[in-house]
């Protein structure tokens, strides 16, 4: 079932640029591998949102093996940077640009946003981020926001080599780095560490066996 899921999605994306991500780009697909409309509405149930969920998550699975294999050096903001530049350089943009229209719609904006906090999450642990806490989901939640306004800065982009969109997502990081240091000045105030456990105490990281956006509670004190 995994097989024909992966070679109906691989012929889905071929006729995309021409039918949009749909459901008939995945019925056209079907239509090429000789499989039943029935079955290709099993294997992608949610239409043109899950074929597009399914090519984003190739892409974040190609950077995690990237990553895994060939470690970034440098600066962390450098290693920051360079991964969301690879990132970009999995994708191919008039595939991106169907998928980002599909999650456009008001019913997957829930599953367009997770899929940037999957990315987020995937940057930052293919980085070695050992963070806990509230850290954990601030790293990403900053860095999906970055990455969503990088990828429409991209979509437009028409400059030599991506040029501008380089330059951009290193304004970007530069914005973040300098959020950061104001944190760490802050965490050094009198009474900052104690006020920042009272709020967010109760905030475990994720067990790393369970999916992104879920959470474990402290359990009670006596």
């Amino acid at each position: 079932m995994t097989d024909d899921r992966d070679r109906l999605i691989d012929a889905a994306l071929t006729h995309v640029p021409f039918e949009g991500m749909n459901q008939r780009a995945i019925a056209a697909g079907a239509r090429d591998l000789g499989l039943s409309p029935d079955l290709a509405r099993a294997l992608i149930p949610q239409g043109g949102a899950g074929l597009a969920a399914a090519y984003h998550r190739r892409g974040d699975a190609a950077l995690r093996e990237r990553l895994a294999s060939a470690p970034v050096a440098g600066r962390f903001r450098d290693r920051v940077a360079a991964a969301i530049w690879e990132r970009l350089a999995l994708s191919d943009p008039e595939l991106v640009r169907a998928g980002a229209a599909v999650m456009a719609l008001p019913q997957n904006a829930a599953l367009g946003a997770r899929l940037t906090w999957e990315t987020a999450d995937t940057i930052w642990t293919g980085l070695g981020d050992t963070s806990a806490d509230v850290n954990w989901w601030t790293k990403r939640a900053t860095l999906a926001s970055v990455w969503a306004a990088v990828v429409l800065y991209w979509l437009g982009d028409h400059s030599d080599g991506k040029a501008d969109t380089r330059a951009f997502i290193d304004r970007r990081i530069e914005g973040v780095m300098r959020i950061e240091k104001l944190k760490a000045r802050a965490r050094k105030l009198p009474g900052a560490a104690a006020l920042a456990d009272l709020a967010t105490g109760w905030i475990r990281k994720p067990a790393p066996s369970r999916a992104p956006g879920r959470w474990r509670a402290r359990k009670d004190r006596a």
